[in-house]
């Protein structure tokens, strides 16, 4: 009788084990989903005061286009031309966070003026493109696939010849979506990551340290259940699913993804591979990696002397009761203050010269 006490005891206490290690692991999947839709399931709009116009480049001509992704959700893109004679179509892909296409529209007016049109668009939860959130970093190739899908099947576009240009975010989708486009011509990458997850586990370490790791297969798992075959395609597979030449561009002082998480493990892979060109900067950051050093010390200038005026103001800009109050005279410094001449011209003419000729290159092998 004893013996059957001590094997009950024994189930029960078994059981409850279970109990617990289920609820610890069903509270670690919750707390890592949780904190990885709070950094990247939210909805993304530039900043109305640094956004570029049309009219801020004489003679840069666009025309709207929209057409669907995955899940019916219109997406916004632009066709920039400049002239006429075009050799092919650059597809632009925009970073993370800071809205969609916008920003790069000086980079979308450098190829245009440059003998080709340049279709940038705002990714899914994005400007002016339909969500209520971006998803997850693996949306990105989604829709990026499918864009280059319209752009192949509309009849404006003629048969012209497609390359892809993406920087951060965009730089893993344009490497990824190869695995999808392999007929692609030609790819640059700028300050791009490997995984989906690498930024997750990038920006995570600085914030959790090691614990990262512990949220990390909940988080790829996460990403699987809801993307599938985009979330495990990584950009090696991307580039050993095509044979296009590929530059890879990216600075040794990242610090938003950081170098280790895609140059070094392309460059370890593929460094006596003549189809990759490999371009490593060592002071040129994640934002501004391929602007001209004079835009850079003007742009510092600038953050210092808003700084310093903000600090004078009657009220403590940091507080988050103050966070409107904070934006809107933020807003009102950058409209008397920014220089748009030299915001509108921000790029390293020699660097976008050598990837206009990396393009011609990729179109006449």
């Amino acid at each position: 009788m004893k013996d059957k006490k001590r094997i009950s005891i024994k189930k029960i206490l078994l059981i409850i084990l279970c109990v617990v290690i289920v609820f610890f692991v069903a509270g670690l999947w919750y707390l890592s989903v949780a904190i990885y839709d709070e950094n990247f399931n939210q909805r993304f709009t530039s900043d109305e005061s640094l956004m570029f116009n049309i009219s801020d480049f004489d003679g840069l001509q666009r025309t709207q286009y929209k057409f669907a992704s995955n899940k019916g959700q219109m997406l916004t893109g632009y066709m920039y031309s400049f002239g006429s004679g075009q050799r092919g179509i650059v597809v632009l892909a925009h970073g993370f966070g800071g809205g969609g296409h916008n920003s790069y529209m000086d980079c979308a007016n450098y190829f245009a003026r440059h003998g080709y049109y340049a279709f940038a668009y705002d990714a899914t939860g994005n400007d002016e493109s339909e969500g209520e959130g971006v998803g997850g970093l693996p949306q990105g190739v989604v829709d990026l696939d499918y864009t280059i899908s319209f752009i192949e099947g509309n009849k404006d576009f003629g048969n012209l010849p497609i390359v892809l240009f993406g920087h951060s975010w965009g730089g893993y989708s344009v490497s990824s979506v190869l695995t999808y486009h392999p007929e692609v011509k030609a790819v640059i990458e700028c300050s791009g990551f490997n995984k989906s997850s690498d930024m997750f586990e990038s920006e995570g370490k600085n914030q959790a340290g090691d614990f990262i790791y512990v949220m990390l297969p909940f988080v790829k798992l996460h990403e699987f259940i809801k993307y599938g075959k985009y979330a495990t395609n990584t950009a090696m597979d991307g580039f050993a699913a095509s044979n296009v030449p590929v530059m890879i561009v990216h600075s040794e002082d990242d610090t938003i993804v950081p170098i280790e998480y895609g140059y070094n493990i392309y460059y370890d892979k593929y460094k006596d591979d003549s189809r990759f060109t490999f371009v490593h900067l060592e002071t040129n950051g994640h934002n501004h990696v391929f602007a001209s050093k004079a835009y850079d010390d003007y742009i510092t200038e600038l953050n210092a002397n808003c700084k310093e005026w903000f600090e004078s103001r009657d009220y403590d800009y940091n507080a988050s009761e103050n966070r409107d109050r904070y934006l809107a005279d933020r807003a009102s410094y950058i409209k008397e203050n920014l220089d748009r001449s030299i915001w509108c011209n921000a790029l390293d003419m020699e660097m976008f010269n050598r990837f206009v000729r990396f393009y011609d290159n990729a179109l006449t092998r």
